[in-house]
């Protein structure tokens, strides 16, 4: 035995007889770090990713702050990092994200994690890691209540908009493609000018995730003038995404999930946001929880559905 490894071996035997193990163990957990995790121990900051109109999903509210069901999980994993860390007064960072900025932001550690509505995805999981699923969708369309649309079969010739860097924009342009529909995609840059590319006439329909769809619907002048119509053209699963490989903070952020999922906190949640007003003007999405949504809850994953 080296003379510095006796030397730490006294100093370990003296502190645990002077009853300071917890001391021991707090440093060796520090040594221990890897990641996101010795990141954030060494910078004292969390950088939070979240969306600035993902309603109800994440977003602001009138003081802007950001609030929404995937906050909630946002929220419960930076207490968890906190006390991971053994760091109470740790300083938390809000970084607002797009569907084009959120893995290019994340993979050059400008923040640390983000939940909000990003799709776990095979193609995705080439560059990021995903951790256990906060929600499952069908992608649908909104259009006019008093349109004769009712699926993607309608809209043939017809402009219809999505998201821009979404995986709406990808199955729409390889359905447009693969049936020759002749359909003309608008892509704005957030769910917010999308909808209103749809409520000015520009589309005639707007594609993505129920959920979201819901969303966007609330806040309009008369919710009851729009419907979410068809089948879904595909299901899939959200995330929160964090750096590919960072296993350890994976492991963290998975336990708070499934600790929320199969303790009915997770519920709770679903059902503040999606069964109830909201703020900020008390809009309800209306939108009860699927057979899928009971399945993950009660069997928390990180599977893609692609």
């Amino acid at each position: 035995m080296t003379k510095f490894k006796k030397s730490k071996t006294k100093l370990a035997i003296l502190m645990l007889s002077l009853g300071m193990l917890g001391s021991i163990q707090s440093v060796a957990n520090a040594e221990e770090l890897t990641g996101t995790l010795a990141k954030i121990k060494d910078s004292g900051v969390i950088v939070v990713g979240h969306r600035e109109s993902s309603i109800p999903f994440s977003y602001y509210d009138n003081n802007q702050n950001v609030i929404g069901y995937s906050q909630d999980y946002s929220n419960l994993i930076v207490d968890a990092v906190k006390k991971e860390l053994n760091m109470p007064n740790l300083k938390v960072k809000y970084l607002p994200v797009s569907s084009k900025t959120r893995i290019q932001l994340l993979n050059n550690y400008t923040y640390d994690f983000e939940c909000g509505s990003t799709t776990n995805n095979l193609e995705r999981q080439k560059v990021v890691d995903f951790s256990n699923s906060i929600f499952i969708v069908g992608t649908r369309f909104l259009v006019k209540a008093d349109s004769n649309i009712n699926g993607i079969e309608d809209l043939k010739g017809k402009n219809v908009t999505t998201t821009a860097g979404t995986t709406s924009e990808i199955r729409l342009n390889q359905l447009n493609n693969r049936d020759k529909l002749k359909i003309r995609i608008i892509t704005p840059k957030d769910h917010g000018d999308t909808f209103n590319a749809l409520e000015t006439g520009r589309a005639a329909a707007f594609l993505m995730d129920d959920a979201l769809l819901a969303g966007e619907r609330s806040r309009a002048v008369n919710p009851a003038e729009w419907k979410i119509v068809g089948e879904p053209l595909s299901y899939e699963s959200y995330g929160c995404m964090i750096r590919k490989g960072d296993t350890q903070f994976k492991q963290l952020i998975d336990k708070v999930i499934a600790d929320a999922q199969t303790s009915g906190k997770a519920l709770e949640s679903y059902n503040r946001w999606f069964t109830q007003p909201v703020p900020p003007n008390g809009a309800n999405m209306e939108l009860e929880i699927s057979p899928k949504m009971v399945e993950l809850f009660a069997n928390p994953n990180d599977k893609a559905l692609d």
